[in-house]
């Protein structure tokens, strides 16, 4: 065996080490075994490698800017928060969903939230009260999923938007984008419209890639995880799919 291939904690390749260097480093603690064959080591810290001189240095689209993310439960925003940040953005969370039926289930919610915002060290803007009226008003007569939920975007973004702007942000986005169970190019069409009316950007990433992540977060946390929507419509779907099994 000539050499050792040597990972970071990200994956990212570093320089190969000989194996009695491999074995010495296993030994004492500071790497772990990833494959036997081919040979394969990963330590324990991010390194930031620098370019070649061929390449051009990653430029993180949100590097120097602040986004309000608006966060629609605890295990939606666990691989959304790390992404963005990842992304370079200075992200705040923003708690606003009045669809989120009945109270009780809006305060677990609202609660499990909160309790993972500070396990990550998240600054959070909150909505005050619970406005559930307003989205029953604004649905009445449009309760058909596509159209209540086009509605039900529409309010959330929209409040997201007036309190980036009220709060000086350079962008908004929301974490109801890595859900496979969201229309997600309405949301985007929405958010971005309703965030250039505010003079500012609605950040868009396909957080979808991130899903099977936020399971493995939202375990790790113990966090509260739904099983609809929020909505008293969506209970009243999710119940009868499960009747029907």
């Amino acid at each position: 065996m000539s050499s050792v291939t040597v990972v970071d904690a990200h994956g990212q390749q570093l320089a190969p080490c000989s194996p009695e260097k491999a074995q010495h480093l296993l030994a004492a603690g500071k790497a772990r075994l990833v494959t036997e064959s081919p040979p394969v080591i990963q330590l324990p810290l991010v390194a930031a490698l620098r370019p070649r001189r061929d390449e051009q240095p990653v430029v993180r689209p949100g590097a120097g800017r602040t986004l309000l993310l608006h966060v629609c439960c605890g295990p939606c925003g666990t691989y959304s928060i790390h992404r963005l940040r990842e992304q370079g953005f200075d992200v705040t969370g923003f708690w606003y969903n009045p669809n989120i039926h009945p109270f009780s289930e809006h305060e677990r919610r609202r609660e499990c939230i909160a309790a993972y915002a500070r396990d990550v060290g998240l600054p959070m803007l909150w909505s005050e009260g619970y406005e559930m009226p307003v989205y029953f008003r604004a649905v009445a007569g449009h309760e058909a999923p596509a159209e209540r939920c086009a509605i039900c975007y529409g309010l959330r973004l929209g409040r997201t938007a007036q309190t980036a702007r009220e709060g000086g942000f350079d962008a908004l986005s929301t974490t109801l984008l890595i859900s496979p169970h969201q229309q997600q190019s309405r949301i985007r069409a929405l958010g971005e419209t309703l965030a250039q009316q505010e003079g500012l950007a609605f950040y868009f990433e396909n957080l979808r890639r991130g899903w099977n992540e936020r399971g493995r977060l939202a375990r790790e946390h113990g966090l509260y995880q739904q099983h609809y929507c929020g909505c008293i419509y969506s209970e009243w779907e999710a119940a009868a799919r499960s009747a029907a099994k």
